[in-house]
């Protein structure tokens, strides 16, 4: 091949490159986190960011300020005044969010959900865990672990949340399929942790017996230990399965306090997010839904899902 020919080739190609970095420099991506500051959060909005950046759009990061919902909402008028090119956002509210959803989807905004669904619009696609299916199997392994007759404490998320419902349902429907008769008895959160201690620590006391504390997420399972200690209770002696995969989460079970975990890939749910945000702002078709995987985390696996998800670089240092 002639010299000329192949400075010509690489011509074309910078050319292409450069194009490409010209219409993701033009895209304007919007996410709108729901302002909650946990382990999980924290992995997802950092791959959120990582996505970002490498994919160099310009990238508005907002968050629900305490989780309002009214916030949340001028913040999705405000984007669709400065006409972004898409809203990746993660609903305080997964209904109470959709007026606002539908006008920017009216006005030509494509929208993402990331990690929490939205209902009652037909929103651009929804990137997250199957939460359903993710707790199924930690209701699974749960029922795994005791026999008909038995008590089971689960702590709840925030159930007006799509995310809230379907690990619930899931967990419930997990561990049904095996016992019908377990008891199983709620502490109901709107996924704070304080509110998890204490209502695991009252579900403690009126029930001794209870075999396992299985909660909707590690925050809730960082409660449920704080409970155990409370009430003078070793680690292991009444299991405790969280769901995330987040860092604490990963600690307690090297600690011998989180027996299972049904694990998110938190960082790829972010990332995901907003790769699926900056195709559809620029005008590419994608998936309506995008189920970012999940795995069921042992204490004989712990350290190689740490290593392999990320999340080893953000946990203790033995």
């Amino acid at each position: 091949m002639s010299i000329k020919r192949i400075f010509g080739r690489l011509t074309l190609a910078l050319a292409v490159a450069g194009f490409a970095a010209i219409a993701h420099a033009e895209v304007t991506v919007a996410y709108i986190t729901n302002g909650n500051t946990n382990e999980g959060w924290t992995l997802i909005n950092g791959g959120a960011e990582a996505a970002a950046k490498k994919a160099g759009v310009k990238f508005i990061k907002l968050a629900a300020e305490k989780g309002e919902l009214s916030k949340q909402l001028a913040i999705v008028e405000d984007m669709i005044t400065r006409k972004v090119s898409a809203i990746a956002i993660a609903p305080v509210d997964s209904a109470g969010i959709a007026p606002a959803v539908n006008k920017a989807l009216a006005a030509g905004i494509p929208v993402i959900a990331v990690d929490t669904g939205i209902t009652g619009a037909k929103i651009t696609s929804y990137v997250a865990t199957d939460n359903i299916k993710a707790a199924q199997v930690q209701g699974d392994w749960a029922a795994s672990q005791i026999k008909d007759g038995d008590t089971v404490i689960y702590v709840t998320g925030d159930l007006s949340q799509s995310t809230g419902r379907e690990r619930k349902d899931g967990f419930v429907a997990g561990i049904k399929a095996k016992h019908k008769n377990v008891k199983i008895v709620e502490v109901s959160t709107t996924w704070d942790q304080t509110t998890a201690q204490n209502g695991v620590e009252a579900a403690l006391r009126a029930n001794p017996t209870a075999k396992i504390i299985a909660c909707a997420w590690d925050g809730g399972a960082l409660g449920a230990k704080a409970a155990m200690l409370a009430s003078g209770l070793k680690a292991g002696s009444v299991k405790i399965a969280g769901f995330d995969g987040s860092p604490g989460g990963l600690d307690m079970m090297k600690d011998g306090w989180q027996q299972a975990n049904a694990a998110q890939m938190l960082a790829k749910i972010g990332a995901v997010g907003i790769e699926t945000a900056i195709a559809a702002g620029s005008g590419k078709k994608v998936e309506a839904r995008i189920d970012t995987g999940s795995f069921l985390v042992l204490p004989s696996n712990v350290d190689k899902f740490a290593q392999d998800s990320g999340v080893a670089q953000f946990m203790k240092k033995k």
